[in-house]
């Protein structure tokens, strides 16, 4: 089955404390060009995104983002109990000397103690990437194969429409055989009656030499090589259909072949029928030429 070159997918997801959306997009293009917008703090994220798409994809221009939030936490409170010993050591050592001295100090709180600089630590969960990007690793397949289930969709109904074409191109092939061969006749009985009157009315000139140099003329307007390679192309083009897969850069180079033949044909008609089906089989052609732009 064909592929198109133009698709798009979503998802969003999470895992406590982080949350994310994704997009995966793509347009047309010659080759593969892999564009991947998504964070650099998490190891080996970028290397193994990009491996999957090379691997699921062949043509495009196709970017991947993702979009990160962590949801703030609470930091956790935790006892310096260096920084505590040493507050609650200088805190006797104070109330030993004012007593010596006398004076009456308050009782001290649990709140004065903890508020002293150094007792108490905020401190928040160090982030440990690798659960993150296994989590988003795994989403990242499930969102490659939507992404393709989107672009065969596309491609199927672009196979629908090739076939048709070509169904048309063969049958006005056929019709220009068949306008050739009622040509010929009618090209020879012309090509004596100039013979015959080019030898009434001129001396001297070989029979000979006349008559190989209409031959000639006769040769340059055959059409009978074209539509055998129309043919052939209409075959080649249902061959490549049938085998699927990215084959839009075979596709598009047969594109062109037929636009040649089908300009010579035209080129070489001199039978206003002729014509009428060449430029007929061009009009076909170039429709057939803008569905293969977007096959993978």
């Amino acid at each position: 089955m064909l592929r198109s070159m133009t698709g798009f997918a979503s998802a969003t997801g999470n895992l406590p404390p982080h949350s994310w959306s994704w997009e995966l997009r793509s347009v047309n293009g010659k080759g593969q060009d892999l564009r991947l917008r998504v964070p650099d703090w998490i190891d080996g994220l970028e290397v193994s995104l990009r491996k999957k798409l090379a691997a699921k994809t062949a043509r495009g221009n196709i970017t991947m983002g993702l979009r990160l939030a962590r949801e703030e936490t609470a930091a956790t409170l935790n006892i310096n109990q260096k920084q505590l010993s040493a507050v609650l050591s200088a805190m006797i050592e104070i109330e030993s000397q004012a007593m010596d001295m006398g004076l009456s100090l308050a009782p001290s709180r649990a709140a004065d103690i903890a508020a002293a600089r150094g007792v108490l630590e905020a401190t928040g969960a160090e982030d440990d990437t690798k659960p993150l990007a296994e989590q988003l690793s795994h989403e990242a397949d499930a969102l490659i194969e939507a992404f393709n289930d989107m672009r065969a969709s596309e491609g199927a109904e672009i196979e629908k429409m090739l076939t048709r074409q070509l169904s048309e191109v063969e049958a006005l092939t056929a019709e220009a055989k068949a306008l050739a061969e009622a040509r010929s006749a009618e090209t020879a009985e012309i090509l004596q009656r100039n013979l015959a009157r080019i030898m009434d009315n001129t001396e001297g000139l070989e029979e000979a030499r006349i008559a190989q140099e209409l031959a000639l003329i006769a040769v340059k307007s055959d059409v009978t090589e074209e539509i055998d390679r129309l043919a052939a192309h209409v075959s080649a083009a249902r061959g490549l259909i049938d085998d699927g897969g990215p084959v839009g850069r075979k596709l598009d180079f047969l594109m062109q072949e037929f636009n040649r033949e089908a300009n010579t044909l035209c080129a070489k008609a001199q039978n206003a029928d002729l014509t009428r089906c060449g430029l007929a089989l061009k009009a076909v052609i170039d429709q057939m030429r803008e569905q293969v732009q977007n096959v993978e």
